[in-house]
């Protein structure tokens, strides 16, 4: 198999995020008699910080800069507030293994994700796993299991396509196209490369960094969880403050101050 079907490392796309409308901010200020600014020039921390602000009506009282209210919120683990900070990715060479696991995280995300039904896989990609990748003796057998796989799915494709012609000539042709690679598909590995496009809220995306960073997470997601950590470190630092990267036993795992939040 060529070496650029073969991919190593996840790709993480931050693609979208929110924006304040500060006209109807201030006209919610205005008729309830009150001024509040921020410190905080990150439209989810802002959003964030005045949810939780309106559960008081507490506009320019208390702790007086953004990190000092979230730090409060996050710390004493009022995570509803978080939940209305949104981002959306595109996550690119990872594995269907690793999305199998990544939408059992139901709570405040949303995904759609590359259909084997529609999209032809005959130039499909492969993600080679870490421990594969770690164990230059094992590559060999990896690669050859993959294409042999891939190559069944082709010949298979192909002898679809007369059947199917046969079976339903009532059908047009992407109805045809769609039946062929539904049935040829069931050949593919999990290793088969896919996209996805995630939307997730603040409280969402730490208890998917905690808990896929973790060293006892498989480890195709962790490195998934590690980036996307990285990226809301810098992207959202007063949500995500208490969320580091470390090195342990040799990789990368996310460590976090404030668990289940």
């Amino acid at each position: 198999m060529e070496k650029h079907r073969i991919v190593t490392k996840p790709k993480v796309y931050l693609v979208g995020r929110q924006v304040v409308d500060q006209e109807a901010m201030n006209a919610f200020l205005a008729d309830e008699g009150m001024t509040f600014t921020t410190d905080s020039s990150v439209p989810a921390e802002v959003l964030a910080e005045t949810a939780g602000r309106v559960c008081y009506m507490s506009f320019g009282k208390g702790r007086k800069t953004n990190q000092d209210y979230l730090d409060r919120i996050i710390s004493s683990k009022h995570g509803s507030v978080l939940e209305h900070t949104i981002w959306n990715f595109l996550f690119t060479n990872i594995s269907r293994s690793v999305t199998h696991e990544l939408i059992r995280h139901r709570a405040g995300f949303g995904y759609s994700q590359l259909s084997q039904r529609y999209v032809d896989e005959s130039d499909a990609k492969y993600c080679m796993p870490p421990l594969i990748r770690e164990t230059p003796a094992l590559h060999d057998q990896w690669t050859k299991a993959v294409t042999a796989a891939q190559q069944a799915y082709e010949d298979l494709a192909a002898s679809l396509e007369n059947v199917v012609a046969e079976k339903h000539p009532e059908l047009a042709g992407t109805d045809r196209r769609k039946l062929v690679r539904q049935t040829a598909r069931s050949l593919l590995p999990n290793a088969c490369e896919t996209k996805i496009f995630v939307t997730a809220n603040g409280r969402a995306l730490r208890h998917f960094v905690e808990l896929r960073g973790s060293s006892h997470a498989d480890a195709e997601i962790r490195e998934l969880a590690v980036d996307v950590a990285k990226i809301m470190q810098h992207e959202a630092p007063n949500v995500f403050h208490d969320v580091a990267v470390i090195q342990e036993n040799g990789i990368e795992i996310v460590q976090i101050e404030y668990s289940k939040v």
